[in-house]
């Protein structure tokens, strides 16, 4: 590789040129306008929502694939929970040092350089897309629950992809649309209705613990570990999923009204109040119903239902519909941030960076919305669910290891939260991230793979030319027209 070509691939982004008012070079910009129980409240949205009301019960009572761990789950999100904790302290630190829009790739871009900004930002525009597609799939299964105890029963060929013997998934098609909607209404819009809907899911949760351990039968946690400690390992790297999306909620950084000091708050206090509702309630689940018995896709409705209270488990269904587009919201905002960055940046075409006079970017909201709902239309869940994993823990790898270096090669960078214990810590996350990865199937890696791939090709076609910080780039060769 020449002297040229491998500067243009490892060219870091300068730290002092990703400032909270920093409008990218004449692209569009983003409206200011959250604040910390905002910035909370999406973080905890994106965290609790399908985790508990679909993925709990799926790694519980297992696949056809996958033996069920049965109450050993309370331990699969434990390890999920310890491993993103280290990760989250991770996001904290770079998040008060650079509230910019695009979380992990920008701070890849400062720390790490491009090559490693563009693999890590066209890996989240597939996994945040992903995820808005498989909580969609876990709101329909609620959807279908709710409506089957009222006796109405939606044809199957409507409700399940080709994979699990239907068509299309129209519910969650139809609820991706529906997401896109209220995110493209504009940023202080969506963040007062992920207030009052957070709260709203806190309440739910909590009452769901509160009634249902009155039913619990200690009796249903013997054997608490049905299938031995390797298929929970495996469980943990599916429930990964339901224990991130403060990462997404850095996305909105730049988005936030004081974000070099609450951005770190908001991200640790999201990812605590999380770890707690979920202990809770993985222990009254698991207690309530034998594992056996769980329905995967509407786990506590069924639990409910076991117990004799049919109607509490209709109120349970049409509230996790109502909380899980929460995390809908978070991980929809976050896809159209990172790809509003990269495009800003130059990397990707400069006319997705265009915003409209709310200072939200439409054209990526409405892409990233149909992308999502036909994935969510065709695909089973546990296969998006891991596919989503794989992507984010590559991030995760990257933060950690970002913050390691970054600390040793600009410690006089301003920086409103140091994480503790350097470099343990993060080197505790990289290990974590990794280690559940290895147990993510050979398929996952396969599709993980060929995006990489794709994502090399559109680089090397476009983006390391046109990228801003590259002297040659056509962006600074004429003017490129706000849209």
């Amino acid at each position: 590789m020449s002297d040229r070509a491998r500067h243009s691939v490892l060219r870091r982004m300068p730290v002092e040129q990703v400032g909270e008012d920093d409008a990218g070079g004449g692209a569009g910009t983003l409206a200011k306008s959250l604040g910390l129980w905002q910035l909370t409240a999406i973080g905890v949205g994106g965290i609790i929502g399908v985790g508990i009301f679909s993925l709990a019960g799926l790694v519980a009572a297992g696949d056809e694939e996958n033996p069920g761990v049965g109450p050993a789950v309370l331990i699969a999100f434990l390890v999920a929970g310890l491993a993103s904790a280290a990760a989250a302290l991770s996001y904290a630190e770079f998040a008060g040092m650079v509230p910019r829009a695009g979380s992990a790739y920008t701070y890849g871009y400062v720390a790490l350089g491009e090559v490693v900004a563009w693999f890590i930002g066209w890996d989240l525009l597939l996994e945040y897309i992903a995820i808005v597609a498989v909580v969609a799939i876990g709101i329909s299964g609620y959807l279908a629950a709710f409506l089957d105890g009222f006796g109405v029963t939606l044809p199957a060929a409507l409700t399940a992809s080709a994979e699990e013997g239907g068509v299309v998934n129209v519910p969650a098609v139809v609820i991706c649309l529906l997401v896109t909607v209220i995110l493209s209404r504009g940023t202080r819009t969506f963040g007062r209705f992920e207030l009052v809907a957070v709260a709203v899911k806190i309440a739910l949760i909590l009452f769901i613990i509160g009634l249902g351990v009155f039913y619990v039968d200690t009796g249903n946690y013997d054997p608490f570990l049905p299938a031995g400690f390797g298929p929970v390992l495996t469980g943990a790297a599916t429930v990964f999923f339901a224990v991130f999306g403060y990462d997404a909620m850095s996305t909105a950084a730049e988005e936030a009204e004081d974000g070099r000091r609450h951005m770190p708050r908001a991200i640790v206090l999201s990812l605590v109040v999380a770890m707690v509702l979920y202990v809770a309630a993985t222990l009254v689940l698991t207690g309530m119903q034998d594992y056996r018995e769980i329905d995967p896709t509407a786990g506590f409705a069924s639990a409910f239902t076991s117990v004799g209270l049919p109607v509490v488990a209709g109120v349970i269904s049409v509230f996790a519909v109502l909380s899980i587009l929460t995390v809908m919201l978070t991980f929809l905002l976050g896809v159209t941030r990172v790809w509003f960055a990269m495009s800003r940046d130059g990397l990707l075409p400069r006319w997705f960076a265009g915003v409209d006079r709310n200072g939200t970017p439409q054209r990526v909201t409405w892409i990233a919305g149909i992308g999502a709902a036909l994935l969510a239309g065709v695909f089973p869940i546990r296969a998006v669910a891991d596919l989503t994993n794989i992507g984010i823990l590559s991030a995760f790898v990257v933060v950690c290891l970002a913050v390691i270096l970054f600390r040793y090669t600009r410690p006089d960078a301003p920086r409103s939260f140091r994480l503790p214990l350097m470099p343990v810590v993060p080197a505790f996350g990289v290990l974590c991230s990794l280690f559940l990865m290895v147990q993510l199937p050979w398929e996952t890696w396969a599709r993980f793979g060929a995006w990489l791939v794709i994502g090399l090709v559109v680089y090397v076609a476009y983006g390391r030319r046109h990228s801003l910080l590259n002297p040659d780039s056509p962006h600074h060769r004429r003017p490129t027209a706000t849209p």
